[in-house]
């Protein structure tokens, strides 16, 4: 087969989100949400807008930079949004999510419950 013809159709084959493309809805959707701290993060969203403080302290093993890039990401993908009040000091800076942000909560609650099954069921042994 001619390799041009195969870029070609892979090409068109790919989803496109953001200026990048994935292979398949999956690989998608962990390119979004996927590493170790994206999910935890938008995890502590679900219910309330928190401070970058707060999130630290819901997630003291994360390193600030790693918070910081990770938060990043996810404000670049559209699933939260940041809001800075520099009305006076300190600078308060809130997080929450987006309405494409809120799309992801069945989602990461459905992981959240696996990890809790996961832990009551294989936990101990």
């Amino acid at each position: 087969m001619d390799s041009r013809y195969y870029m070609e159709k892979t090409e068109q084959n790919m989803l496109h989100f953001r200026g990048k493309a994935y292979p398949c809805c999956a690989s998608l959707t962990m390119g979004i949400i996927g590493g170790k701290w994206k999910t935890v993060i938008l995890y502590h969203l679900i219910e309330k807008t928190l401070r970058y403080n707060e999130l630290r302290k819901e997630m003291p093993t994360v390193t600030e930079r790693t918070l910081s890039l990770q938060l990043k990401s996810l404000e670049e993908d559209g699933l939260i949004k940041r809001k800075v009040y520099t009305s006076k000091p300190p600078l308060k800076v809130e997080y929450r999510l987006t309405d494409f942000g809120k799309t992801l909560i069945p989602l990461i609650q459905s992981i959240a419950d696996w990890g809790d099954s996961v832990v009551k069921t294989y936990g101990n042994k």
